[in-house]
């Protein structure tokens, strides 16, 4: 039984991580297709009751701060479109993607909130560094920092939200 737990958990992990490289490589296209795919195996699969209402308010969230920050200059697109001209697609996409992770293969990190805000701080920004150089995305030379700030404030908040 704990072998099969542990499978879910790494297939949880090795869908996020196949989700973000399939959004930041394949573009807003691609994104539309293998994530809302992703999305939609996990919310049909694996979520718990009620999960898809953090899944949806994460998404929502990021449409706001990485929004925020692009208006701010963080990000340079180019000639991508975008979604409520803020963010693209796939850039976006990745936000609901992250959030499948927290229930789940993450679980373990919230018990350990100055941890999380550790691996917010790394994980964020080097998420951010390496898709912007795999999607010709411009950054801002305080993006990065911002980011790390972020990250970590938000990896607090949700190990604050999921004691709850």
């Amino acid at each position: 039984m704990a072998s099969r737990k542990w499978q879910a958990l790494l297939f949880n992990a090795l869908r996020f991580e196949a989700g973000w490289l399939l959004c930041v490589v394949g573009g807003s296209s691609v994104a539309a297709l293998a994530g809302g795919g992703l999305l939609a195996w996990h919310l049909w699969r694996c979520a718990l009751p009620g999960e898809w209402r953090f899944i949806a308010g994460f998404a929502l969230l990021g449409l706001v701060i990485d929004g925020g920050l692009q208006r701010l200059g963080g990000f340079e697109f180019n000639d991508q479109a975008l979604v409520l001209g803020l963010l693209p697609l796939w850039l976006w996409m990745l936000w609901p993607l992250f959030a499948t992770l927290v229930y789940h293969s993450l679980a373990w990190l919230w018990r350990y909130p100055l941890l999380a805000a550790l691996c917010g701080a790394v994980s964020g920004p080097l998420s951010y560094y390496g898709g912007a150089l795999l999607a010709e995305v411009s950054l801002a030379p305080w993006l990065l920092p911002a980011q790390a700030l972020i990250w970590a404030s938000l990896c607090v908040g949700i190990s604050r939200f999921y004691k709850r």
